[in-house]
């Protein structure tokens, strides 16, 4: 496959992993949710009111430190893809357009990671 052809493929499948994945994550895990409550309600187990409420209103609480470092280890993988794919499929060739994207996206994912750290270092220091 040719380097005009790859590069933009990886680039677009790359924009739809990173912008459908966690929307599809997401959903999946509301469903499941309210598949537990409908089980629990079949069974006649009583449901706390106010998780009714924030599984309804779909404003679960997430861990803001956790999500911050799994986003910016996911992204510092897809750099480290990209610098391979560089590597092996041109020889190292600095000009290949495998390197722009790694560096694009290793220099989020440091500051995913970094945001994770300083989310952590102030959790620490509030509680």
């Amino acid at each position: 496959m040719e380097t005009d052809t790859f590069v933009p493929l990886v680039f677009f499948t790359f924009l739809f992993a990173v912008i459908v994945a966690p929307i599809l994550i997401k959903e999946r895990t509301k469903r499941s949710a309210h598949a537990l409550i409908g089980q629990a309600i079949e069974r006649g187990q009583p449901l706390d009111p106010a998780l009714v409420t924030q599984i309804s209103q779909g404003a679960l609480e997430q861990d803001r430190a956790r999500k911050s470092l799994g986003s910016g280890v996911i992204l510092l993988s897809i750099a480290i893809g990209f610098t391979a794919a560089g590597l092996l499929m041109d020889h190292g060739d600095p000009e290949s357009g495998f390197f722009v994207p790694a560096v694009i996206a290793g220099s989020v994912g440091i500051a995913f990671v970094l945001l994770a750290i300083v989310d952590y270092a102030s959790k620490k220091r509030a509680a």
